[in-house]
């Protein structure tokens, strides 16, 4: 599936994706969001519902962080697009690392088999499902994420990420 970035993973839009999850910048949730939403408004299907699912964040990581980042700028996105929801329905079980630091291989390993999804509603078939992050590194959370959903009967369109390695 197509993946998209809204921008490299350097400059301001790297001190503003480290700042929200490192450093408790929690109002730096809205101004990214728009910047999604512009990018979303770009890629979307005309006529179809969106839907956005979060990519996971480990629970401890979103305790330490106030909250799950990703999250909170997926729904500020979706205040700003009409016929759009978020939808959560990823989940990282035990087991999974911080992977900051992991190669593309151990990246990959530390995620197989560990992100679950919940089957999303019957009318989700009709929607254009775009599966948001902040940073696309080696594409081990994509893919992982794409195969739970696929596993779950869900199928997606898009990747859109805040900024690329």
């Amino acid at each position: 599936m197509p993946c998209w970035a809204l921008s490299r993973y350097r400059g301001p839009a790297r001190q503003a994706v480290l700042a929200v999850k490192e450093r408790g910048r929690r109002d730096l949730a809205g101004p990214l969001g728009v910047a999604l939403a512009a990018g979303l408004a770009e890629l979307r299907a005309p006529g179809r519902p969106l839907i956005l699912v979060p990519s996971p964040s480990r629970r401890a990581s979103a305790r330490r962080r106030g909250g799950d980042p990703v999250l909170r700028c997926a729904r500020s996105a979706a205040r700003s697009l009409d016929g759009c929801q978020v939808l959560p329905c990823l989940r990282v079980w035990w087991g999974v690392r911080d992977s900051a630091g992991l190669s593309a291989r151990d990246r990959d390993r530390n995620l197989r088999g560990r992100v679950r999804a919940v089957p999303l509603p019957a009318d989700a078939a009709k929607a254009q499902v775009v599966l948001v992050d902040d940073v696309l590194t080696t594409g081990a959370t994509a893919q992982a994420c794409a195969r739970a959903l696929a596993a779950a009967g869900t199928y997606l369109d898009d990747i859109l990420v805040t900024c690329a390695a």
